[in-house]
Formats: structure tokens, sequence, C-alpha cells
């Protein structure tokens, strides 16, 4: 818990000395999910130029999750090698860069390639953005993690919404790659962080106090020395039952995002008898009901003497929803799908205790490449598994329990998550 959190000394006024690393979070997370899902609602309208096919689109649905996967892996040794603020510069110009080509594809090829690249410039964001703000704001990190989770969960509702009206007033490249603007915004406060630490840097060097490249800040703001063997230390992460509990806890909770987002619609025309107009209607309402939890779950958990209930309380908004589907399905849909889209308030809480469980930048950089990476390469298997067991029992029941059962394996990772203790101690 940080002293804002607890309402203590050290607290400084959000906007002091650091309105520009403000924009800079804000802008960042506001880029991180809007490639995501700029291309479903137009896949027709792509179609036109040239072949997707379903195997196509099942391919794209699972390039995201797997990107991140894939190259969180690789952001911590960036971060050691470059910093915290280069590194996301190259990351939001490889986003730009991935929006401006989809939008420009002539072939699926090239439509994958590109979107290979924005997924990747995402997922080295995704893992750099905790701590990025524990740099920044290591007296606001309740506050800025639900600030940012707030955009990324707007960033995804947002391109759904507006894809189609854009696609017809224009085409579906205006549709694609108009999102390119929000990188743009995002590199002129990441740049300055940059320049500014560049000259922190030179400035450091000339008083015999080098800054290195993981980003710690001493006193007056000027990044300080971290110990060869401290940043070794960050390979121990793989021994601690803190990160292993936080990981399967953001895993299982992308498991069951993924799989809805796949296969909700589907499930609800088939099981409840609901149209194709309600079915997309009530998927949004699965999206929007992340705006809520991604702005007030991290506020409380740096507030609360231990986040078990947080927990609980995600478990029993999955298994009403799930347990509403199986048991009473013609019941009232828009509740059973609220329920469950009330259920990833996990995934914020995975967010924030990132850097409420861990001491140091360092600490910060590792569990969040270690959660973020291998939870989405899990969460990419939500989808496929839910298909299959369909495909093989040919219903939703099956499929459903499944979902069921991951929701209560929630309960096992979270009781280790909810004791308060540091990834560090673990070292």
């Amino acid at each position: 818990m940080t002293p804002a959190d607890r309402g203590g000394a050290g607290v400084r006024p959000l906007w002091q000395g650091r309105t520009v690393a403000l924009l800079a979070v804000v802008l960042v997370g506001l880029n991180l999910r809007t490639a995501v899902a700029a291309l479903s609602p137009i896949y027709d309208r792509i179609g036109q130029d040239f072949a997707i096919g379903a195997i196509g689109i099942g391919f794209l649905g699972t390039l995201p999750p797997v990107s991140f996967a894939v190259v969180g892996l690789f952001a911590p040794a960036l971060h050691r090698r470059f910093g915290v603020e280069r590194v996301m510069v190259v990351a939001i110009l490889a986003i730009l860069l991935g929006h401006l080509v989809r939008a420009s594809s002539g072939s699926y090829l090239v439509l994958v390639l590109a979107s290979a690249v924005t997924f990747a410039g995402m997922g080295v964001a995704n893992v750099l953005l905790p701590p990025l703000v524990k740099t920044y704001f290591p007296d606001r990190i309740g506050l800025l993690t639900a600030l940012y989770a707030t955009i990324m969960a707007m960033g995804a509702t947002l391109p759904p919404l507006v894809a189609v009206p854009v696609a017809d007033a224009s085409s579906w490249r205006v549709s694609v790659g108009m999102w390119a603007v929000f990188a743009v915004l995002a590199l002129v406060p990441l740049v300055t962080l940059l320049a500014r630490r560049m000259r922190d840097r030179r400035d450091a060097a000339d008083d015999a106090a080098p800054a290195d490249a993981a980003g710690r800040l001493g006193p007056g703001g000027v990044p300080v020395e971290v110990p060869l063997e401290r940043r070794k230390g960050s390979g121990r992460v793989l021994r601690s039952p803190v990160a292993w509990s936080l990981m399967l806890v953001f895993a299982l909770t992308s498991v069951n995002a993924y799989a809805m987002f796949a296969w909700l619609p589907s499930i609800l025309t088939d099981v409840a008898g609901a149209s194709e107009a309600e079915a997309g209607a009530l998927l949004s309402l699965f999206s929007v009901m992340g705006l809520p939890a991604a702005l007030l779950v991290p506020i409380l958990a740096t507030r609360m003497k231990t986040v078990g209930p947080l927990i609980a309380a995600g478990v029993v908004f999955y298994l009403v929803g799930y347990g509403g589907l199986l048991l009473a399905p013609g019941g009232p849909l828009w509740l059973w799908v609220a329920f469950i889209g009330l259920g990833p308030l996990l995934f914020p809480l995975s967010l924030v205790l990132i850097n409420l469980r861990t001491r140091t930048h360092e600490g910060s950089v590792a569990l969040s490449s270690f959660v973020q990476s291998i939870g989405y390469g899990i969460g990419a298997l939500g989808p496929l598994v839910v298909g299959v067991l369909h495909d093989t029992t040919g219903g939703w029941t099956v499929p459903l329990l499944f979902l069921v059962g991951t929701a209560l394996a929630l309960t096992v990772s979270g009781i280790v998550v909810a004791r308060p203790r540091m990834l560090e101690d673990e070292w």
C-alpha cells in the first residue's frame, strides 16, 4: 500500500512536475487495445478486397494474446538494455507502423504481418506500463492503475462501435488506420520523457552518479544505478509462489475473457434463442461492464488490508453468470451477461498487484513480464478449448462447465495472491 493510498505523508500532487508522465500513461493505455477490436466488425468489408476465410479470421483472433505472450518475454531484457522510456517509444512506433500498414494491406499475408507488428508493440507496452507507473507515480499506484485500466477498457469498447459507421462513410481502410492518430499523440509525451531522461543521465554523469537502464529514480528524480546482482535477481521470479499465483489469476481471467469475446454471441443464440442483433448488443454489454471495475478495483485494492474479497467477488460473478446460462437460459439474459462481464474485475486487480506485490522497479518489470507473457499465452487457449468442447459435444453445457471450473480454480490461486507478500522477499 502506497502512502497516497493510506492518506499518509510522502504524497505529491498528481500534476506536480509529472504532467508529461501522466499524459504518457494515459495515451499509452489508450493504444493498448484499439487494434485488437478494430478488425472483427468489418471482416466482410475487408473480404471484398482480398480473401480472408473463417480459418484466417480465427488466426487473426488468436494473434493478439499469442503476440502478447511471446513478445512480453523479451520486454525485461529490452528494458535493462535501453531503459523504459526508450523501449516504450519504439513500442508505440511499432503500433503506429502496424496501423498504417494494416490500413494499406493488399493481401491477407500483409494484414497478418502488419497485425503482428502492431500486437508486438502492444505486448511490450503491456509489460512496461506498470513499471512506468511505479517509476513516476510510486505514491499514486492505485489511482494511475485505475486510470490506465479504464482507458484500456475504453480502447477495447470504442472500435467496435465506430468501425462500421466509419467504413460506411469512407472505407474499411480508414476505419482500420484511423487509430494511428492515438499512437502519434502518445509519442509526444513519451519522446519528451526520453529527452528528459537523457538529459538527467548526462547531468548524473557529470556528478559521477551515472544512471543505468533500469529506470530507478534517486534524489531529484535522477535515475540511479541498480546493482547487477539485483538485476539478475529478477530471474528468481520463476521460483516465487506470489508470481505463479498472480500469473494464474491473470491467465484464468484471460481464458474467460477471450472465450466470451469469441463465443458469447453463439452461446446466446444457441442456448437462449437470442437474435443476432440482441447477441451483439449483449456482447457490448459484456465489454462495457469492465469499465466500472477498471476504475474502482485498483483504488479499492490499494486501500484494503487484503484483496481476498475482490477475488471472491470476481469468482461469484462468474459462477452466477454461467450458472444462469446453464440453469435458467430463458431468464434475464442481460443479467447473466452483466454478471459474467463483472468477473474480469480480476484483470485490473492483477495489474495493480504487479506493483503492490513488488518493492523495486526491477521487481515490477520481472513480475509484469512473467504474469502477462505466460498469462496471455494461456488465455489464448480459451477460445480454442471452448470451441473444441462445443464441436465434440455438440452443445454448450460442457464448455460452460469448463468455464465454471476455471472460475473455481481462481479461488485456489487467489488465496496466495491475497496474502500481502512481496516478490523480493522470496528472492
